[in-house]
């Protein structure tokens, strides 16, 4: 049985999952076992894995498959917790982050930023003229997922993330 309990493992891979597709990717389990001191090429880890991407179920195997090689299983479930708990303190600041820009653009508090706040907003940063006014109305359409015209804090971190990534 595994040192972590299975509450704390899937915490841990939903944590790992980048895009939420719940799906693990061989770049993701990479980045965890490069965090805790074990080294493998891309292509090394995906003929040892035996795919490209994991779901759950696979993880959890190769998790006890790798914990049982090791003299003591401690240091790596150690390890792995750590990096998780690492991972959710920056998630965590990164929401914050987050927030606090969707407050600047959302001036009237009502919880979405309409393409008047963001005019607004951008105008009072100096990127916004009228050659380019009808931008604030496409930018708020290519991320308004419900149609309403308005961009959520979801719309707004989704639309962040993109033009982040």
């Amino acid at each position: 049985m595994c040192p972590l309990s299975i509450n704390d493992l899937h915490r841990i891979f939903v944590k790992l999952v980048k895009n939420h597709d719940g799906i693990l990717s061989i770049d993701d389990l990479n980045w965890l076992l490069e965090r805790i001191g074990v080294y493998f090429g891309l292509k090394e880890l995906e003929d040892l894995v035996g795919k490209s991407s994991l779901n759950f179920d696979e993880f959890l195997i190769f998790y006890d498959s790798i914990t049982k090689q090791k003299d003591d299983d401690d240091d790596y479930s150690n390890e792995i917790v750590t990096v998780a708990k690492d991972e959710e303190e920056e998630n965590k600041e990164e929401l914050e982050d987050l927030d606090k820009a969707f407050k600047v653009f959302d001036m009237n508090g009502d919880g979405f930023i309409s393409s008047e706040e963001l005019q607004i907003v951008l105008e009072r940063l100096g990127l916004w003229d009228e050659i380019n006014g009808k931008d604030c109305r496409i930018m708020i359409c290519a991320f308004d997922t419900n149609f309403d015209g308005l961009l959520d804090f979801q719309e707004f971190k989704n639309m962040m993330l993109h033009t982040t990534s």
